[in-house]
């Protein structure tokens, strides 16, 4: 049987866009290799968000063809550049467009053929009408919604994307000319792949799109997530909501992520910056005090809330002043976990043509500063959880994450003593820190 194995580079989004991916493949006749085993074909699933994320993407179809097999770059940078990509990297046998998802096993076939489908020419999906990137069909008769998942990692915990695309216009990003118009995926499509990885040994679930609070919107209701995630949290043990917009938190969403039994009362905010003008810039909303506000707002409905965010330093116009604002926001605001980046161009962007671009010396000055602050501030909030009693989701090697921690992406849980069983679900006390990471004592084995 022809075998074919997957590289994903980027966010979870692309994780899901790989099982879904390994699914169609596997429906084609393909037999999806694990990690690791050297197959016919690699598929590497690119990012094509930042320079370093580009760079990462050349650089693995590179070694996969350097391992004599054929390779097929999909993905968001395959997306992006089409043609332009496949002229600069012969190394890739095709570069597909997320047009070609429906029909990735006919694809694939056709490098192994000799006869590659020609790479694309770029398109501003935002101009196409809203499909998503790969076609799903609704259901399939008899069945009820039909599940496109190859689950190609393994453990408890899963992402499980709510939408495709963004509606936002931030002046930084080029996200939504290659991922198209925000779309959500109808809440049976979602609740029905809830319970295909709950049937394969999920735990937590994690929501994933562009943008979250989002979505339903196209559906014709704002609510619809507020109504999907108690749903969804009778089928799985933990539900986690990532990638969501101040400006779009509805005070009815806090509520339900704050106080929904199995939801983790988790906010992953979107803030960027905090001075107002810099924000405007951005084609963005808040400024230090409404996003204060907000995290009030938050933590009195939930106190011991888990909250991250990422920051841009040295966009375009940023003063001393606007940089000063940001610092005082990050240690006012007690975050559990904070992102920060340097501003760069990016191809297409609004932000790309603004004047007051920060010298690179002053910006990497600042990023330095910034992320020593930043460590700093999340390493006294952890401090702040000691003593404190939290459910804990024990993973592999020993450790775990809490409900305010996002798997993988934020801080972790070690445990003192025997390690419960991956798996597995815990009442555990806070009883030591390392920076961002605690260290939990097991007090009852709950499920």
């Amino acid at each position: 049987m022809r075998t074919v194995s997957l590289v994903t580079l980027g966010c979870a989004r692309n994780e899901v866009d790989s099982d879904e991916l390994a699914a169609r493949l596997g429906e084609s006749g393909w037999r999806v290799a694990a990690p690791g085993v050297s197959a016919d074909v690699v598929v590497v699933n690119t990012c094509g968000f930042i320079e370093a994320a580009k760079k990462e993407s050349i650089d693995a179809v590179l070694a996969a063809a350097g391992q004599g097999a054929k390779v097929v770059a999909v993905g968001c940078l395959a997306e992006r550049y089409g043609r332009e990509l496949a002229d600069a990297l012969p190394e890739a046998d095709a570069v597909l467009s997320f047009d070609d998802y429906s029909r990735i096993g006919e694809r694939v076939a056709d490098v192994v053929r000799g006869h590659a489908h020609p790479a694309h020419t770029p398109r501003d999906r935002r101009k196409l009408l809203p499909i998503t990137p790969a076609e799903r069909p609704a259901a399939t008769p008899g069945r009820g919604p039909r599940v496109l998942r190859h689950r190609l990692g393994g453990g408890p915990v899963a992402s499980l994307k709510l939408a495709s695309g963004c509606d936002r216009r931030c002046s930084f990003c080029a996200i939504p000319s290659f991922r198209g118009a925000f779309v959500s995926r109808p809440p049976a499509e979602v609740l029905a792949e809830a319970e295909w990885l709950a049937g394969h040994g999920v735990r937590e679930l994690v929501l994933v799109s562009e943008n979250s609070t989002s979505y339903g919107k196209d559906l014709g209701d704002l609510r619809a997530l507020e109504k999907l995630l108690p749903k969804l949290a009778a089928v799985a043990d933990r539900v986690r909501v990532t990638y969501l917009q101040p400006a779009e938190l509805r005070p009815g969403l806090l509520e339900v992520i704050a106080g929904t039994p199995g939801v983790a009362p988790y906010f992953d905010l979107s803030f960027q910056h905090a001075s107002g003008p810099v924000l405007r810039r951005m084609r963005r909303f808040g400024d230090r005090d409404r996003f204060l506000g907000l995290l009030g707002q938050i933590r009195a409905a939930a106190p011991d809330a888990g909250v991250r965010s990422n920051f841009i330093v040295g966009f375009p116009g940023e003063t001393d002043a606007d940089f000063a604002e940001l610092k005082l926001f990050l240690e006012q605001a007690r975050l559990d976990a904070a992102g920060v980046f340097g501003y760069s161009d990016e191809d297409g962007t609004e932000a790309a043509g603004l004047p007051g671009k920060v010298p690179a010396p002053v910006l990497a000055e600042r990023v330095e500063e910034l992320s020593v602050l930043a460590e700093t501030v999340v390493s006294r909030r952890a401090a702040d959880r000691v003593g404190t009693r939290t459910e804990v989701l024990a993973g592999p090697g020993g450790r775990g994450w809490a409900a305010h921690q996002g798997p993988e992406v934020d801080g972790h849980v070690t445990f003192r003593g025997v390690a419960p069983e991956p798996g597995s679900l815990v009442r555990a006390e806070i009883v030591g820190t390392r920076g961002v990471d605690l260290e939990a004592r097991v007090v009852t084995q709950e499920r």
